[in-house]
C-alpha cells in the first residue's frame, strides 16, 4: 500500500462529525489547505523567511485548536491563539507590501 493509499485510508476512517462538531477546525483546515499553496510560491527571499513563518504559525493555530477542543480549561488555550491571529495578519499585509 503506497502512502498516498494508506493517508487517504486514514482520512477515509475518520469519523465524519469530527470536523462537523466545530467548524473552526474545517475553516482553519480550509484556510491552511488554500494558504500554503500560496507561500510555497513566493520568491526565494521571501519564502523561508516569511513564508515558513507563517506556514508554521498556521499549523500551530491548528494544532491549538485541536488541543483545546479536548481541554477542560478551553479558555486558556484559545486565548493564546489571539496574538497568533494578530501575528498572521500582520504577516499578510506584510506580503501584499512586498
Amino acid at each position: 500500500m503506497s502512502i498516498i493509499q494508506q493517508t487517504e485510508f486514514l482520512i477515509d476512517s475518520l469519523p465524519k462529525t469530527i470536523m462537523d462538531e466545530l467548524p473552526i477546525i474545517q475553516k482553519t483546515y480550509d484556510l491552511i489547505h488554500w494558504y500554503v499553496p500560496i507561500l510555497n510560491r513566493l520568491p526565494k527571499s521571501h519564502k523561508f523567511n516569511l513564508g515558513d513563518r507563517m506556514t508554521n504559525k498556521l499549523y500551530d493555530l491548528l494544532e491549538i485548536l485541536i488541543i483545546a477542543r479536548y481541554a477542560k480549561q478551553k479558555l486558556a488555550q484559545l486565548e493564546s491563539l489571539n496574538s497568533q491571529l494578530d501575528i498572521l495578519r500582520y504577516q499578510t499585509r506584510l506580503l501584499l507590501d512586498f
